[in-house]
Order: C-alpha cells, then sequence, then structure tokens
C-alpha cells in the first residue's frame, strides 16, 4: 500500500497534467524548491512555471527559495530584484539598456535597489494572480489570498490580500502558531506523515497540535 506519491516525478497524478511538482523541472540558478510544492495552471501547462519569475538575473545573485508543501496557482508573479531602477537620480528613467550611446550612464550593481533574496515559507498557499515584490519574506502556513500584491513580509500563519497586501486575520491563537512552529510537521518522514494525515487535515486546536508534538 503506498504512503505517498512519488515526490522525483513531475506529475505526481499522471492523470492530473495542470499540476506538477516544481522541484522536478530542470534547474535553474537561483531558484530552490522544496519537496511536494506544486504549480498548478489551468490554462498553459504548468511546466512553465519559470515564467512566473520575471527579471531573474543570475548576475545579481537574488533567489527564490520556496520551502516544502506549498500549493501555488496559477498567474503568480514573482518579481526580482533585476526589475528595480536606481531612484537616487533625477530620474528613474534606465537610458543605459537601449544603447545609442546612453550607455555610458550604466549603473553600477551597488546603484540599484537590492531587496535580498524572496523567501516563501513552508505550506504556503498562494492565490491566483498573486505578485510577489523583490525580497518578500513569508512565512510557514501564510496564505496570500488571489490578486494581492505583496509588498512587505508575511508573518507565519497570517491571512493577507489586497493591494497592496493587509493582514485580513491571522489563522490560529498565537499559542498555537507557536506550537506549530514548533511542530514544523513538513520536516516528518513519509510514513508519519501517512500515519497523521486526518490530523493533519481536520486538526485545528490546542490540544490536537500538543498530541503531534509528542508522537
Amino acid at each position: 500500500m503506498p504512503i505517498a506519491p512519488d515526490k522525483t516525478k513531475l506529475y505526481p497524478n499522471e492523470n492530473i497534467k495542470t499540476v506538477c511538482y516544481i522541484k522536478n523541472l530542470p534547474a535553474k540558478p537561483n531558484v530552490e524548491i522544496g519537496d511536494y510544492t506544486y504549480y498548478s495552471d489551468n490554462k498553459n501547462s504548468p511546466e512553465n512555471f519559470y515564467e512566473c519569475i520575471q527579471h531573474h538575473y543570475e548576475f545579481l545573485g537574488d533567489k527564490l527559495i520556496i520551502g516544502k508543501f506549498c500549493a501555488v496557482a496559477e498567474g503568480v508573479t514573482f518579481i526580482m530584484n533585476g526589475a528595480n531602477h536606481r531612484m537616487d537620480g533625477i530620474t528613474t528613467y534606465p537610458f543605459n539598456i537601449f544603447g545609442g550611446g546612453w550607455e555610458k550612464a550604466a549603473p553600477a550593481v551597488e546603484q540599484l535597489p537590492f531587496k535580498g533574496d524572496t523567501v516563501v515559507g513552508n505550506d504556503v498557499w498562494i492565490g491566483q494572480k498573486v505578485t510577489i515584490m523583490p525580497g518578500v519574506k513569508i512565512g510557514d502556513g501564510a496564505i496570500i489570498a488571489a490578486n494581492a500584491t505583496v509588498t512587505k513580509n508575511v508573518e507565519p500563519y497570517a491571512i493577507v490580500g489586497g493591494n497592496p497586501a493587509r493582514l485580513i486575520k491571522k489563522r490560529f491563537s498565537d499559542e498555537m502558531i507557536e506550537l506549530l512552529l514548533k511542530l514544523q510537521w513538513w520536516n516528518w518522514d513519509e510514513q508519519k506523515i501517512f500515519n497523521n494525515l486526518e490530523l493533519l487535515v481536520s486538526g485545528n486546536d490546542i490540544v490536537t497540535v500538543k498530541k503531534l508534538l509528542v508522537n
């Protein structure tokens, strides 16, 4: 009897070609994806996930890091640091990229705004057509509502939405969130996850989480 889908397959369910495990796409520099994290696209092949990552230039060195067991819906856009323009002069217009003599105004890398890596935690649900700006950190267990534009860090187990995205509510009490961050169920082995599936999908109280912590 199987206890988990094959995490090494691009399509874990051969009957559903709209959902793929991102980690099993060909590797891309400065992109790190955790096990079981999937991208879903009902309009185009989910194998086109990398098209969701925009202005990501290897020479800048910024990374997109997405943890385990994340759900990424179609239309999501990750804006990386390469989209930034120099902002310390009179104009932000990028003359240099057009050539024709204007290349003499090319900025040095250190003159461009740099927000660092974009990091998505574990067990994060990102809704359709969400835009995530450079350098944003999204905590474990967070939910990003459809069409949101995320410009600031998102706390663990928060639900955010809007443009710019703002806190709608926390999914659980502070005490329970603290326990869940200790639990880190996404780091369990496949057998332990299988043995506790029912509790993971339906348990929403402190008693259940404490029970899982001692198992």
